[in-house]
């Protein structure tokens, strides 16, 4: 096992057990997904045999490749994808990934739930900021896009995902996570995927149940 990566491991989840007592909830409501973008599946190994269960991969192609190499050794753990899916890529994500973060449109969840041979958990991407440079439903639309796309077949909508926008001090995002939180109230939805390296823990204070760590995990990105 890699120490480095056990050690990571271990902070990370000691950071987010400090915010979520902070804010009056149990810990283990909240999971922690390694996000191993640009990363290799030797790194993804160690993370798993350090007793991480659940990845995040960025892109399609990537984690094709990295997932196989990782099935052979019968490193099996829960998959995130956490970027932006093609429709195009559909059927091939649907093979890789056991949760969709990032459904932005209706005819990509209309997609999934025609070429999905079983229940797919998906979570809406929400552009929370308004930032033209960002992917995400706008959140006008997020109550109505939720009542449509719950209702396809073999679509399991579980919650809201967002990205939020990149600042020095993580407290200018807090209005943000904040925002996604009572959308996700209003809506009915179970989870929240938000929150990464940088801002994890403002995420945890105001709801998160999903975070994404990668570079507080893994180090620098290797590409």
């Amino acid at each position: 096992m890699n120490s480095d990566t056990a050690a990571n491991i271990s902070r990370v989840n000691a950071r987010i057990a400090t915010a979520a007592e902070g804010a009056g909830r149990p810990p283990g409501d909240i999971t922690l997904i390694a996000v191993s973008k640009t990363h290799p599946a030797a790194a993804v190994a160690a993370a798993f045999e350090a007793g991480l269960r659940d990845f995040g991969e960025n892109r399609v192609q990537e984690a094709a490749s990295k997932i196989g190499a990782l099935r052979a050794q019968s490193v099996t753990p829960r998959w995130h994808l956490v970027g932006h899916l093609q429709r195009n890529k559909v059927a091939v994500a649907l093979d890789l990934f056991d949760i969709l973060h990032s459904v932005d449109s209706e005819r990509l969840a209309e997609a999934i739930s025609a070429q999905a041979t079983r229940p797919v958990r998906i979570l809406i991407e929400v552009n929370v900021s308004g930032e033209v440079s960002k992917f995400g439903v706008p959140l006008d639309e997020v109550s109505g896009f939720a009542e449509r796309t719950g209702g396809l077949p073999n679509i399991e909508l579980i919650g809201l995902m967002t990205v939020a926008p990149q600042v020095d001090d993580p407290e200018d995002v807090r209005s943000v996570f904040r925002t996604l939180r009572r959308l996700r109230d209003a809506v009915g939805l179970r989870e929240l995927s938000m929150g990464m390296t940088d801002d994890f823990e403002v995420a945890v204070e105001e709801g998160s149940t999903l975070v994404r760590v990668g570079r507080a995990i893994f180090g620098a990105r290797a590409g």
